[in-house]
């Protein structure tokens, strides 16, 4: 258990560092990078190796070179800085998912799987130095009354961490709920135990909020927050309107703590812990891929790590005066933009999910769920479930109507599938908008 007083240590420093002027937070932003960039240097065996062969100017960022799930792998044992050997992580972190015991580390490191969801699975690493920062900036974050009350936080997850289980005073109490276990067991747990903080992926937020309407669970948190998948717009509003408060959002993947709600429902990057580079997506520079070089992270650099997640730019300053970046959606991964022909040029373009997901939230209040697959560029497959089944048809017209007013204009409009509405499997992320092309063998053709 990490003391708390570490934890306080890091709570007070992030909270200081929210009432910096943009200038004073960009200077220190600096500072924190180039410490960090020295310290790296000197002690990761990949980074010093790349210096010595002359490969890199590791006094600039930008010479850096840029980093992915694979090539972290590909490097495991001389890139981490605690001389631990990939074969042994990777055997503690699969026997911890499949005895669903989460303790066991090597010496006083946490060992974790990410979950894979955007390939091959990966391992992580954090530092009992780390799991307080990583403690104390989230706290500082996301508790509406900071150390006033008593929190009861209800967390749902893949996989329980150290580092989850690394907050714990007579102040704060995390309950972790394994997504695999029974929704019948969450419901019964959650009522005993009820937690003023509900965090978990926004579809399992949803079967929560529709357990409360049916008064088959009575709890009342004061703050809810969602993580793991994209927040879509149907399941915010229904969760809104059941809880009767404005959803928070957490925006973590392996890679680190990347972001979260402020006050006024603004997602802003957590730029006092990650230093973010921008890969532009569209003319209007508004859309970007995220490039991460996490300063906090010295057991495994997190050093222009290439992130596949598409962010959109928000467009005016929050009202909260932040100086971090401040994002309008999180719009979801590379493999979920669909690829269509535009019909002026015969050339593959990718579309991105907001179009889609707008375009089908839009079209009818009869629409309960819903999944749009993108089988080929002329195979369009949606899956609906509805309030009210009279009026299937209805709403199934509707979407292709939405669907049409979107995309005709400019792109030649696939043949559109109806079927059945499948249930996700518990471990498995919610992904209402995917794509099933395959994006290497016409990213060429995309322009």
């Amino acid at each position: 258990m990490i003391k708390l007083m570490n934890i306080l240590q890091n709570y007070l420093k992030v909270k200081r560092i929210q009432k910096y002027s943009p200038e004073n937070f960009r200077k220190w932003q600096n500072k924190q990078l180039q410490k960090h960039l020295r310290w790296i240097n000197k002690n990761s065996p990949y980074y010093q190796q790349l210096g010595k062969d002359g490969l890199a100017n590791l006094t600039n960022l930008t010479h850096y070179p840029f980093m992915n799930k694979q090539l972290m792998m590909d490097n495991f044992d001389n890139l981490n800085t605690q001389g631990v050997r990939k074969d042994e992580a990777f055997k503690i972190a699969m026997n911890a998912e499949e005895n669903r015991d989460f303790s066991p580390k090597i010496g006083s490191t946490t060992v974790g799987l990410s979950s894979g969801t955007s390939g091959n699975r990966g391992i992580f690493l954090v530092s009992k130095e780390e799991q307080s920062t990583w403690a104390g900036t989230i706290l500082a974050k996301l508790l509406p009354n900071g150390f006033k009350n008593k929190e009861k936080i209800a967390f749902f997850l893949r996989a329980n961490s150290n580092l989850y289980e690394s907050v714990r005073s007579k102040k704060i109490e995390f309950a972790f709920y394994d997504l695999l276990d029974q929704f019948d067991s969450h419901i019964k747990r959650l009522e005993d135990y009820q937690p003023t903080i509900l965090a978990a992926p926004p579809s399992m937020v949803r079967r929560i909020a529709s357990a409360v309407k049916e008064n088959k669970l009575h709890i009342q948190p004061i703050k809810i927050i969602t993580m793991a998948e994209v927040l879509d717009p149907l399941d915010e509003a229904y969760i809104e309107k059941v809880f009767k408060q404005k959803i928070h959002q957490v925006y973590q993947c392996t890679e680190g703590f990347l972001g979260c709600t402020c006050s006024h429902g603004t997602i802003h990057l957590n730029e006092d812990i990650v230093y973010i580079e921008k890969e532009f997506l569209d003319a209007e520079k508004t859309k970007f891929y995220p490039i991460i070089t996490d300063y906090k992270r010295r057991t495994q650099p997190i050093i222009r790590y290439r992130l596949n997640d598409i962010l959109t730019l928000k467009s005016k300053p929050c009202p909260c005066g932040s100086p971090m970046l401040a994002i309008e959606q999180i719009e979801g991964r590379m493999d979920d933009l669909f690829i269509l022909k535009n019909k002026q040029n015969g050339q593959l373009e990718y579309v991105f999910p907001d179009f889609i997901r707008r375009a089908c939230i839009t079209a009818s209040e009869n629409l309960k769920e819903y999944k749009v697959i993108q089988h080929s560029v002329q195979d369009l497959e949606v899956q609906c479930l509805v309030f009210d089944e009279d009026k299937r048809q209805e709403t199934e017209e509707s979407i292709r109507a939405n669907l049409m007013a979107y995309l005709q204009d400019q792109y030649l409009i696939p043949k559109i599938t109806y079927r059945k509405y499948q249930e996700n499997h518990r471990l498995t992320k919610l992904k209402r908008i995917q794509s099933n092309v395959g994006i290497d063998e016409v990213v060429q053709n995309v322009q």
